[in-house]
């Protein structure tokens, strides 16, 4: 292993949890306290991923306005990884020739980076993962320079059904989870700690115990409607288990790959927004259109999912096809969600008094960047087919 400055730099940072462990607990604290906002490359590089593709979305997160709308994240899911060497450290395969210097080229751009890894012994794509090196590679991630890190149970699973009883192997499995945990707060280098495991053993009731800063709730996103309203819809319930430092993971953005109609986007992007869902976009940033720009940038919509409050919010009412969601937020306003969830224009109408606010309300179309003006009677609307109204009401 070549010892370079970073490596050097990184194991001095090693010794500071244990010469001063508040000053670890409170780096920890800040992690994630607002939901991670930024870019995965699975959805759409899948196993083609490489370091001009990830540089080239480090560039196009820039100049298309995403990182000063606050996505931050620039993060390689699986593929990347090589064989290791002879000390068992990891190694990055061809399409990586250098992980240390492509983490300094997307730190360059104000941004950080994130790695995948699973505590088998093998990843989803049969890449190696993490199992019997957990303490080896949070080192290495840390010399490199990441800032994030996605371990997906998938590899593991091998090795949970060696678990002489159900709760024999949720026990290898927490047990898996905390290695990496304790593995990562050894460095000293703060880095979000993503557990994908696809909500298996109601993971939002245990997962801040093993160190999430976020934790997958469902099985994988496609570029559906029906998949993301499956998947989407099915949060409802989920809102006491997220705040900040900890959050319900819904999975990635689809937005902006051209399986669904912009409205159907906006569905997305709203529900994610309501739901304090990571903004992880998912789409090639370097050929996105204007429209979809403008809709992974929309300022208001973003402003709920990183309300300063953390609070998540949660369905409140349904009839037929159409659902009205709402969340709290932290001046004291309410974001609503009122979703058609059937494939033709629905009309329906919102009562604001059964939302909270006994008098006239004001309210913003959020995705029209419009004040609708002070409304005291139930507010009439007709939603498109799988469309939504957003508005943020005070």
């Amino acid at each position: 292993m070549i010892v370079t400055r970073k490596r050097l730099i990184c194991f001095a940072l090693a010794a500071l949890p244990l010469l001063y462990p508040h000053a670890a607990t409170a780096q920890r604290s800040e992690l994630a306290a607002r939901p991670p906002m930024g870019w995965n490359s699975w959805n759409h590089f899948h196993d083609k991923v490489d370091d001009a593709a990830v540089r080239a979305q480090a560039e196009a997160m820039v100049s298309s306005g995403m990182r000063d709308a606050g996505y931050t994240y620039i993060n390689i899911d699986d593929t990347w990884e090589g064989v290791r060497d002879a000390k068992g450290n990891i190694q990055t395969n061809s399409k990586f020739p250098d992980m240390e210097a492509l983490a300094d080229f997307v730190h360059s751009k104000g941004l950080k980076i994130g790695i995948y890894s699973s505590p088998g012994a093998k990843t989803c794509a049969k890449y190696e993962g993490s199992l019997g090196h957990e303490l080896q590679d949070a080192r290495t991630y840390a010399a490199w320079g990441i800032d994030y890190l996605k371990y997906d149970l998938c590899g593991f699973r091998e090795e949970m059904r060696t678990g002489s009883t159900p709760e024999a192997a949720h026990k290898m499995m927490v047990d898996a989870y905390i290695k990496m945990r304790d593995a990562l707060r050894s460095t000293g280098r703060p880095i979000v700690y993503s557990l994908c495991q696809y909500g298996n053993d109601a993971v939002w009731k245990w997962g801040t115990t093993v160190g999430g800063n976020l934790w997958r709730t469902t099985g994988d996103i496609t570029d559906k409607y029906a998949r993301m309203a499956e998947i989407g819809f099915g949060q409802a319930g989920l809102a006491p288990f997220a705040g900040p430092g900890h959050w319900n993971d819904p999975d990635m953005l689809e937005v902006g790959n051209g399986g669904m109609t912009m409205e159907e986007y906006r569905t997305h992007m709203s529900l994610w927004a309501i739901i304090a869902a990571p903004l992880l976009a998912g789409n090639d940033l370097s050929t996105m259109s204007p429209e979809t720009v403008a809709l992974l940038t929309n300022r208001d919509v973003i402003a709920v999912d990183q309300d300063a409050m953390g609070k998540q919010g949660d369905r409140v009412n349904a009839e037929g096809p159409i659902e009205v969601w709402v969340r709290p937020l932290a001046d004291g306003s309410k974001a609503v969600g009122i979703f058609n969830r059937h494939p033709s224009a629905m009309t329906t109408q919102v009562d604001f008094q059964k939302l909270g606010f006994p008098h006239a309300a004001k309210a913003k179309d959020l995705w029209l960047g419009k004040d609708l003006g002070t409304i005291s009677a139930p507010y009439i609307a007709t939603l498109p087919g799988h469309g939504v109204l957003f508005l943020r009401i005070s």
